[in-house]
C-alpha cells in the first residue's frame, strides 16, 4: 500500500479551535480581576443585605447577561437564601417602548435608573463596546443621581469606562469572548455575595430596633426570620403596634 501523499500544508484550525485559543489568551490577564469581583462581591452582599438595589442593563448579548445575574440575585445561585433587589432594565418592555417612543432610545435606562435608583444604589452595565450611548447616558443619570456606577466592558480605555466609577474590563479582541468572560464575572460575583450575605443577614437581625431586644442570630439556613401581622402591647394603652420586618426600602 503507498503511503499518503504529502502536501506540505497544515490543516487549518477547526473554528472550535481558533475560539478556544482567543479565549484562552484572554484568561491571562482576566486572572487579574479577582481581586475586584471578590470587593464588589462584598459590596453587592452588605448593600443587597441592608435593603439596597442593584440596577443592571445591557443592549443584545449583554441585555441576556444582565438579566442572567439579575435572576441569580433575587432567586439563588446554589443554596436557597434570601432574594435581593436586582431588576434588569431591559426587561420591562412596555416601559422600554414608552421611553423609547416619548424620549428617545438613548433614554431608555437612564429614565429607570431615575426612577427605580436611590442614593448609594448600584448601577452595572454591561456593553462589548463600551460605547453604547443609552448605558453611557444611564451611567451619567446614575452618577447624577448618587448611584455607584460599575461596568463590564471589552477592552479599555472606552468611553463607558470613563464614565463608571469602576471597571471590569476584559481584555479581548472578539466581542464573544468578552462575552463568555462576562458570564464567568457574573457567577463568580454571586458567588462572592452569597459568601458574604450570612454575616450581613447576621448582623442586620442582630442590631436591635429602637425599643426591642436583639432579634438572635440568624437560622443556619441563612435566611432572617419575618414576623407578621399586628400584635398588642399589655400594661399600657391597648394600641396596635406595628411588628413588621424593618426594610432599607419604603
Amino acid at each position: 500500500m503507498s503511503a499518503a501523499p504529502v502536501t506540505g500544508r497544515e490543516t487549518p484550525p477547526s473554528l472550535l479551535d481558533a475560539h478556544l485559543a482567543v479565549l484562552a489568551a484572554a484568561l491571562v490577564p482576566y486572572r487579574a480581576s479577582a481581586g475586584l469581583l471578590a470587593r464588589w462581591g462584598g459590596d453587592l452582599a452588605r448593600h443587597l443585605g441592608t435593603g439596597g438595589r442593584l440596577l443592571v442593563a445591557g443592549n443584545g448579548g449583554s441585555a441576556a447577561e444582565a438579566q442572567h445575574l439579575t435572576a441569580e440575585l433575587v432567586g439563588k445561585l446554589r443554596d436557597d437564601r434570601e432574594p435581593l433587589s436586582a431588576i434588569a432594565l431591559h426587561a420591562e418592555t412596555s416601559a422600554i417602548t414608552a421611553i423609547a417612543n416619548d424620549y428617545g432610545y438613548e433614554q431608555v435606562f437612564a429614565r429607570q435608573v431615575r426612577a427605580h435608583g436611590r442614593p448609594g444604589d448600584i448601577l452595572l452595565v454591561m456593553s462589548t463596546s463600551g460605547t453604547s450611548p443609552n448605558l453611557l447616558t444611564a451611567a451619567r443619570a446614575g452618577r447624577d443621581a448618587g448611584l455607584r456606577c460599575w461596568a463590564f466592558t471589552g477592552p479599555a480605555p472606552n468611553p463607558l469606562a470613563d464614565v463608571c466609577h469602576e471597571t471590569l474590563a476584559v481584555d479581548a479582541p472578539d466581542s464573544q469572548v468578552v462575552q463568555e468572560l462576562h458570564l464567568v464575572s457574573t457567577h463568580v460575583l454571586c458567588e462572592y455575595v452569597d459568601q458574604a450575605l450570612p454575616a450581613v443577614l447576621a448582623a442586620r437581625v442582630a442590631e436591635p430596633v429602637a425599643g426591642e431586644p436583639s432579634r438572635g442570630p440568624v437560622p443556619s439556613d441563612g435566611v432572617a426570620p419575618v414576623r407578621t401581622g399586628v400584635e398588642v402591647e399589655l400594661g399600657g394603652p391597648q394600641r396596635p403596634v406595628d411588628r413588621g420586618v424593618r426594610r432599607g426600602r419604603q
